[in-house]
């Protein structure tokens, strides 16, 4: 990950002189990861922006983000597990290519255990993406001994403990953390906007919009605010 540009979840202000570029009646408002995508018009470090094909629909593509770049059915994954609390939420996991759907309420036992049941010893690969420390444990627990390897993509809190058996990792399995998949934006995003404009997540995700789980849209009159767009 680049040292000058790596996700910072603390800076709000840009990286040349520390200063925001957003204000409101005098008042200074700093940028979300020091990009601020959700506003209409920002300023951004060079470093941060993607050329992309220019009839790509910007309505779509304006939220491509890791939960499509971390996607197991893009990567090739044969069986994919879902993990929730929520049954209802199986249908809709399916336009993302789950096809085997765990909910840990039915089940007595740990969850990492019930999967290393249903795959003979766990699965090669894991993601984790709410966070929550537990779930953190369980997807590591359930990988295979080996080679498997669990990818933290939800972002834990400040002060949660990671415990679990030494042996585990003795047992060469692997726990990594990624954000954004390890992409490099400025040559991979590109590449993913591509794939769209070539149908391919149409026959490999399904429809776009339900990949970026797009269910309607709204036209919002917003409050124009002044932007000091001095670099």
């Amino acid at each position: 990950m680049c040292d000058l540009l790596r996700i910072n979840t603390n800076r709000g202000v840009m990286i040349g002189d520390g200063k925001q570029r957003f204000s409101k009646n005098g008042t200074p408002i700093n940028q979300f990861l020091g990009t601020s995508t959700f506003s209409e018009y920002t300023v951004i470090h060079e470093g941060c922006l993607a050329k992309i094909d220019p009839s790509a629909p910007v309505d779509k593509v304006c939220i491509l983000s890791c939960g499509v770049s971390s996607g197991a059915r893009i990567s090739g994954a044969s069986r994919i597990f879902g993990v929730d609390l929520n049954p209802k939420r199986l249908e809709e996991a399916k336009n993302f290519g789950v096809n085997e759907f765990v909910n840990p309420r039915d089940h007595i036992k740990p969850v990492q255990e019930i999967i290393a049941e249903m795959t003979n010893g766990g699965v090669d690969r894991s993601l984790e993406c709410t966070g929550n420390i537990n779930l953190i444990i369980s997807a590591f627990e359930c990988v295979y001994d080996g080679w498997g390897v669990a990818v933290l993509v939800g972002v834990p809190s400040t002060d949660a403990i990671f415990k679990t058996n030494p042996f585990n990792f003795l047992d060469e399995r692997t726990l990594k953390g990624t954000f954004f998949r390890n992409y490099k934006p400025r040559t991979d995003l590109p590449s993913v906007v591509d794939m769209y404009m070539n149908k391919v997540f149409k026959s490999s995700v399904g429809d776009f919009n339900e990949c970026l789980l797009i269910t309607f849209q709204q036209k919002l009159e917003v409050e124009k605010l002044l932007i000091d767009f001095n670099e």
